[in-house]
């Protein structure tokens, strides 16, 4: 690889050389005069001629007509506000010169188009133009709002959609938003056919910010902002638990526990003796936490070379307010980021971008929101006053002598069962601290074949990327203590301490969790266009693309590699055909199945050119697409050499020999299926697009209709029962190609642009709506009634029970006997309070075969996705707002917050729960102790909406008029405040705006300052 990078500096410098003595000869000029025109047609007005970067003429006339006088087969850029620049070769039979709308040009993949001339199933989302109304922390964030058929993690309902990042796989969250220039989203399998088998359920282009030419400009962003929790879960105090737990015992029939002095003492009457502890209260967390960035963006260049720097720092902090979390549960990010393009020759281009990123994060030693989440409020005291102890108790003073001292006042608490904890891991365990490092490369060529072809270049592209983590920080082993307390005098006094573990400082740095992973991705194209007799434009791309990445740990890599041709031919602007066919090799294939042939086809109509309604004045565009597709994909390959019969010992059967030594069995997992192959993504969809008004309106539409067949699985029932074993487990099931599954949807966007009076509104709306829907299952022999069946049902199907209330009386429990009623067969005794259920097939058994379907989930993202966009503009001042929501998806509440048994911490939900008195209100079973089998299963009594609309950002623009500076070095100054996740509003708000185990939902307010010189 260096050596390649070597020889590639060295053939730059050459061609370097070589021009600049080539420069240096003179050579005959010839007049050139032309026009300088839209691709509309239009004149352009104010453009810009340049030599070698330096500005020769600037057109002012209205027809855009220039004259200029230049060496022959010279170049010379042309340039104008709002397009995109043109290096022209001087000829003498030059008569025009087309710019393209620059923010309507197009990345599309292999290749550029202007945004009217978008392929079928393809949306497009100029960032960099966004981020000045909308500043934003994810690049992806809110754009369900201006992307139809993007619903938050995928495309058109499917997942593993592919992201590339100027072309190469690599993580969204590697780049910053400040980076990127435009997003566009690849839906159609027409539009990913060139993609292989890798990008076949959908791609996401993401183009970085690249130099012009322009002179140097500085653009300077900083932001502050505050994030604040939405909200906590609720969990109950020690006197409230211990009351509930008493209760829950007497219902299994057993006795107290608590006592209602000890539970009396935890209200409290003495918070060290009896605590009661909030993991969520004030003296452990902060009301708020601060997030920092800045940025600064360096671009400029000439027709030699152009360039863009990006450098900026982000800091993030930490709800957790105590001991080591305080000072060391920060994240840190610096990134730089250098993207270059340099025309080499007339015929020669390069590019060159580099960017490294460095994140730090510090942390502790413990899961501190899981536990909040687990442990109960009285098991112990987190830190014990010193001063508590008794005046003549030497003996814990000599024992404390070299303990953790907490601000000098308190000592580590713990218990026999709690010796570690995560309020002492805080103070006493030490710290950890998250290191990444990730370097991403990427360079190219573009070559112009005029010389062999007119129309004919040439562009390949290599990516490297190498990304590595690690963890490093100190493991401390702590003492904590337990207080045996006494009573003398009246006083509350620390008889003895029961000390548990050590105080220990290794001093020595530990080193774990290492990852690493590397990417190359290589690419190169044939491109060529011609127009024929004024009205047949043809082009057409050949193609060679690949990627390989690696993984620690994991042997195989992931690759993907494919041959390209897509064919395009339009008459007249008006009607078009694209055919493309890929050729995709997957090595997870058997031997002579892993190369397969994808072909897709669209066709165009654009109406707006025929002749019965060209005339129409409010119409300014209108066009129809269809698009056809079968891909070949592995993407529902989990693991290489699926078509091997495999044995192995790892988690095989222990077998005990009569001398008492056990050994583990080799058990066969699957057999052999050589004619195992691709499945495959089947497709049709139909778009519109168009334009009213002047453009006051535009909209788009896409309906699509796919059918993934040929999925991969190890269908047990396909085969003889006796070809799988229970004991040892085994089987000689192969996989086979048989499930299939289809997506059916809509997706549309319109926007509204319109001015009243001096402010300029723009409204827009984007959607989407899918279904989804097993088409093929052996449901036949693995379900013994059809309501089971998966066919016909969504893929991301929720099953459950029917609940029919709850078990009233004991009168009813007793009917439940198999013969007077439906028996469950869930093994815990019942007893009133418990969930009744419905007894589907009528056998008199509640058990999983009167499992039912109860709803879609939100695996593939909610059915329905919206976005709502606003935007007011009046003088220097900008309204921004952003709203989206999902609809039609359930969720089910397992999660022990919701379903508790055992000796579990218990939430607020428990406070509903079911007695004699609260039988008739009750919204939660009965409290028990044991499993509760029976009440904590999937079932409609557990469901609950998904349904809600976001308001996920409101923020206000102003841009300080330049008479206010008068500076010759400060173009521009902007300030700007900006909410995120304002208001949800939801059926089940609560439960939607609450994270479990986790840290908590935050609310970002910010204050932002840009600057440009």
């Amino acid at each position: 690889m260096m050596k390649f990078l070597r020889n590639g500096i060295m053939l730059c410098a050459f061609f370097t050389l070589f021009v600049s003595v080539l420069k240096g000869q003179e050579a005959v000029k010839i007049p050139i005069k032309a026009v300088v025109r839209a691709s509309n047609g239009d004149p352009i007005k104010g453009a810009t001629i340049s030599v070698e970067g330096s500005d020769v003429l600037t057109i002012s006339n209205q027809s855009g007509e220039f004259s200029l006088s230049i060496a022959a087969n010279a170049a010379f850029t042309v340039s104008a506000t709002g397009y995109q620049n043109s290096l022209v070769i001087a000829t003498a039979d030059l008569k025009q010169v087309t710019l393209k709308n620059e923010e309507n040009i197009v990345n599309v993949g292999f290749k550029k188009v202007e945004g009217s001339d978008l392929p079928a199933g393809v949306s497009s989302v100029n960032l960099a133009k966004l981020f000045e109304k909308n500043f934003t922390t994810y690049g992806l964030d809110g754009m369900e709002a201006f992307a139809p058929g993007f619903n938050g993690n995928n495309l058109w309902g499917m997942n593993s959609s592919l992201v590339l990042i100027d072309g190469v796989p690599r993580d969204v969250g590697s780049i910053t938003p400040n980076e990127i220039e435009e997003i566009t989203f690849l839906k159609s399998a027409s539009a990913v056919a060139l993609y292989g088998s890798r990008g076949a359920k959908g791609v996401i282009l993401i183009a970085t910010k690249r130099g012009g030419l322009t002179k140097q400009k500085i653009n300077v962003r900083s932001n502050m902002g505050l994030n604040v929790p939405k909200r906590f879960p609720q969990y109950l105090g020690s006197s409230e638990y211990m009351s509930l737990y008493n209760e829950a015992l007497v219902n299994d029939g057993l006795a107290a526990t608590y006592t209602p002095e000890t539970i009396y003492n935890h209200s409290g009457v003495n918070p060290y003796r009896y605590p009661s502890v909030d993991y969520y209260s004030s003296e452990y967390l902060k009301s708020s936490y601060a997030r920092y960035d800045g940025v600064a963006e360096i671009s400029g260049g000439n027709d030699r070379a152009r360039y863009y720097t990006n450098l900026g720092f982000i800091s993030n902090g930490s709800l957790l307010n105590f001991g080591e979390a305080m000072e060391n549960n920060t994240t840190e990010r610096f990134n730089i980021r250098g993207n270059v393009d340099m025309q080499l020759t007339k015929a020669l281009k390069a590019r060159v971008d580099a960017s490294a990123v460095f994140s730090n994060g510090g942390g502790v030693n413990t899961n501190y929101w899981g536990s909040a989440a687990t442990l109960r409020p009285y098991l112990f005291t987190p830190l014990i006053p010193i001063s508590m102890i008794e005046a003549s108790d030497e003996v814990s003073k000599a024992m404390i002598k070299n303990a953790t001292i907490i601000d000098g006042k308190y000592i580590l608490g713990g218990t026999q069962l709690d010796q570690t904890n995560p309020f002492a891991a805080i103070y006493a365990g030490g710290n950890n601290r998250f290191v990444q490092r990730e370097f991403q490369f990427t360079t190219g060529i573009d070559a112009d074949l005029n010389g062999l072809l007119k129309g004919l270049t040439f562009n390949t592209s290599m990516g490297v990327d190498y990304l590595n983590r690690y963890n490093q920080g100190y493991r401390n082993g702590y003492a904590t203590y337990q207080p045996n307390w006494t009573t003398y005098a009246g006083s509350t006094q620390i008889g003895s301490l029961t000390r548990w573990g050590e105080d220990t400082k290794t001093g020595v740095q530990n080193i774990a969790d290492s990852y690493y992973r590397q990417t190359i991705s290589l690419s190169g194209q044939l491109n060529y266009n011609t127009t024929v007799s004024n009205n047949h434009h043809i082009s057409a791309i050949l193609l060679a693309a690949a990627y390989r990445q690696s993984q620690s740990e994991i042997y195989q890599p992931t690759t993907n590699s494919n041959l390209g041709l897509q064919l395009n031919y339009d008459f007249s602007k008006k009607y078009f055909v694209e055919l493309t066919g890929a050729l995709v090799r997957s090595p997870k294939m058997p031997p002579g199945n892993r190369i397969a042939f994808s072909p897709a086809a669209t066709i165009g109509w654009k109406l707006k050119e025929e002749s019965f309604l060209k005339k129409v004045s409010f119409i300014d565009d209108l066009t129809l697409t269809a698009s056809a597709g079968i891909l070949n994909t592995d993407l529902d390959f989990d693991e290489y050499f699926a078509y091997e019969s495999i044995y192995t010992a790892t988690g095989g059967t222990w077998h005990g020999w009569n001398d008492g030594v056990g050994t583990q069995s080799t058990d066969s997992r699957r057999g052999t299926n050589m004619n195992l192959t691709f499945a495959q993504r089947k497709e049709i969809s139909i778009g519109i697009k168009g334009a009213m008004f002047k453009n006051v309106l535009d909209f788009s539409a896409n309906v699509f209709r796919n059918n993934i067949t040929g999925i991969i699985g190890q269908i047990n029932v396909l085969y003889p029962n006796y070809f799988t074993t229970g004991f040892p487990s085994s089987s000689f099931v192969p996989y086979s190609n048989y499930n299939s599954d289809q997506r059916t949807g809509l997706d549309f966007n319109v926007n509204f642009n319109q001015r009243t009076g001096s402010v300029q509104w723009t409204v827009g709306a984007s959607g989407t709506y899918y279904t989804t829907k097993a088409t093929k299952r052996a449901d036949l022999l693995t379900y013994e009634n059809s309501y089971q069946y998966r066919a016909g049902k969504p893929l991301d199907a929720i099953w459950g029970l029917k609940s029919n209330g709850f078990y009233m009386d004991a009168s009813q429990v007793a009917a439940a006997d198999g013969i007077n009623g439906p028996k469950p067969a869930f093994g815990s005794a019942l007893a009133p309070g418990d969930i009744k259920y419905i007894d589907q097939n009528g056998d008199k058994i509640i058990d999983d075969k009167d499992q039912v379907y109860l709803g879609r989930g939100g695996w593939f993202g909610a059915p329905f996705t919206a976005g709502l966009n606003l935007t007011a503009k009046w003088k220097n001042l900008t309204l921004f707002v952003l709203g989206t929501g999902r609809f039609g998806g359930i969720a089910m509440k397992n999660d022990n917050y919701f379903w508790v048994n055992g000796s579990d911490k218990y939430s607020a939900v428990v406070r509903n729960r079911w007695t004699t008195q609260t039988k008739d209100s009750a919204t939660f079973p009965r409290l028990t102790t044991l499993n509760g089998d029976n009440n904590f299963r999937a079932s409609d009594f557990w469901q609950y909406s998904t349904d809600r609309f976001d308001l996920s950002k409101v923020q206000v623009s102003y841009t300080i008029p330049d008479k206010v500076f008068k500076s010759k070095v400060l173009k521009e100054l902007g300030v700007y405040v900006a909410g995120f996740n304002l208001l949800t509003v939801a059926k089940e708000k609560e439960i939607l705006e609450m994270n479990l185990g986790g840290a908590p939902q935050t609310r970002l307010y910010n204050l932002g300052v840009k600057a440009m010189f």
